[in-house]
């Protein structure tokens, strides 16, 4: 077992679109469908495992490309401590003044260092002034306990740290 990091940051309005977070449906529309409703199945088929937007389910950045992979550890807390550096440099950043509380950061890097050592996934976001959107996400591979069926990004790659 180990941990790949993401991090994703842009405009909360691209962040909200939500059709392109989750994978497209296994079946096309039928035919006779409305054209929209091709045209977006067309656009997310062709676009959710290239994009870099966060998916809604975290297990799935592991069919987005290797490139967006900013780290891989075998220990879980290498993993959170990584997630506590990044909360730290975006912290000054961060819109809400109690998401700035640094003991309670402390307390989402203790959390999420529990949740990796127990195999699930960590991923945190926090609105960013602009408005703007950070998210973190920590992804445990080889296999994934939400979706074991999912490959390893980066096969052969455990143990490289940070990226």
């Amino acid at each position: 077992m180990h941990h790949h990091a993401y991090l994703w940051t842009g405009p909360r309005a691209r962040f909200d679109d939500e059709a392109l977070r989750r994978p497209p449906h296994p079946e096309p529309p039928p035919a006779g469908s409305r054209p929209e409703l091709v045209e977006r199945y067309r656009q997310v088929a062709a676009e959710f495992r290239t994009s870099e937007l966060p998916p809604l389910e975290t297990a799935y950045w592991l069919v987005k490309p290797r490139s967006l992979v900013r780290g891989t550890w075998d220990e879980a807390k290498e993993a959170a401590a990584w997630l506590g550096e990044r909360l730290a440099e975006y912290t000054p950043r961060f819109a809400s003044e109690s998401d700035r509380d640094t003991a309670r950061l402390a307390r989402l890097v203790d959390a999420a260092a529990e949740r990796l050592r127990s195999g699930a996934d960590v991923s945190y976001g926090h609105y960013l002034e602009r408005p703007s959107y950070l998210s973190l996400a920590v992804v445990t591979c080889s296999p994934n306990r939400a979706l074991p069926e999912l490959a390893c990004p980066c096969a052969g790659a455990s143990g490289q740290g940070a990226t």
